[in-house]
């Protein structure tokens, strides 16, 4: 979610928005619906999937998403907090069920280098009978180390084909920062990754049609479209699991040794403008993402609650 920008939904036709005249109720287990006056909803259901269940996902794609989530939290538990997000917000959807989505945050601990970490799905049907569905884990970290933080997110609207976005986003310029090229980009050998996946003929490059999402990315990310318009569904299976599934593992292990757990002398005036600059990515994240995308999904008051609740964590309020 947190890069669900326009960059990834415009190829893709979305259901019209939510009726204006909205309103919010709550079931008896505090779980949020939005009712139209103009189109009653039925019933509402009370047992709402969670974050974890990835259930619009593939058997190997939900595999290897709830792997990296269990991984990061359980090497980084000492360094959160529990989830103090408000069911409304952990799972949301629209006034006629077409949209679903969850939220997953939990921040850090004053002692730890995390600032946050922040998962999600969102499932959108599509006018066409097809569905949208955008799956996102992604770790921030504070101003007392200026390492890089750890994006993966998967957007698909085929049984056939997604979008893979993986990466160690840079937080520091690399030009005129050649120590930090060479220690998380170059020593690492990320770029491997990225070249491994390319042998494969069904993967080719993505290329974001937003500059500012480009120039947020490291030189090694990897953004490519896979296809397997021969091989249908089984054969991306197969890529997820033995190909994509053990890459994104490997760079997320990656991350947890060289960017959390080694200490980086950064001293006040680094701290200083490493935060001014993470404050101005993460505001610009909610006004260029969320603020045009998730209205359009969910309707106005869905989306005012789940974007307070990521400016909380972020603490851009």
């Amino acid at each position: 979610m947190v890069v669900l920008g326009h960059q990834f939904i415009h190829p893709f036709r979305l259901p019209p928005p939510a009726p204006s005249s909205s309103r919010i109720s709550k079931t008896k287990h505090n779980s949020m619906i939005i009712t139209s006056s103009s189109s009653p909803m039925e019933t509402p259901q009370t047992n709402h999937p969670k974050f974890m269940d990835f259930p619009h996902l593939s058997i190997s794609n939900k595999n290897l998403m709830v792997d990296l989530v269990s991984n990061m939290e359980n090497t980084l538990s000492p360094d959160l907090l529990p989830s103090s997000l408000p069911p409304e917000v952990q799972y949301f959807q629209n006034s006629s069920a077409t949209s679903q989505g969850t939220l997953h945050i939990r921040s850090g601990t004053n002692n730890s280098l995390v600032d946050c970490i922040l998962g999600s799905w969102i499932h959108c049907g599509l006018p066409n009978g097809g569905a949208l569905d955008i799956s996102t884990l992604t770790a921030y970290l504070n101003s007392k180390t200026d390492a890089p933080r750890f994006l993966i997110e998967f957007l698909q609207n085929s049984p056939n084909s997604l979008i893979l976005i993986l990466d160690l986003p840079p937080r520091k310029d690399l030009v005129t920062s050649p120590e930090y090229l060479q220690t998380f980009y170059q020593e690492t050998h990320l770029d491997e990754f990225r070249k491994k996946l390319l042998e494969l003929s069904e993967i080719r490059p993505y290329i974001s049609s937003s500059l500012y999402i480009r120039a947020l990315s490291s030189p090694t990310a990897i953004s490519v479209t896979i296809d397997c318009e021969s091989g249908g569904a089984v054969r991306l299976e197969e890529i997820i699991q033995d190909h994509v599934g053990p890459i994104a593992k490997d760079m997320l292990e990656v991350w947890l040794n060289q960017c959390v757990r080694i200490e980086r002398g950064v001293d006040e005036s680094e701290k200083v403008e490493l935060k001014q600059r993470d404050v101005l990515i993460k505001k610009k994240t909610v006004e260029m993402d969320l603020a045009s995308s998730l209205p359009r999904l969910f309707g106005q008051d869905v989306a005012d609650l789940v974007i307070k609740a990521i400016e909380k964590a972020f603490d851009i309020l």
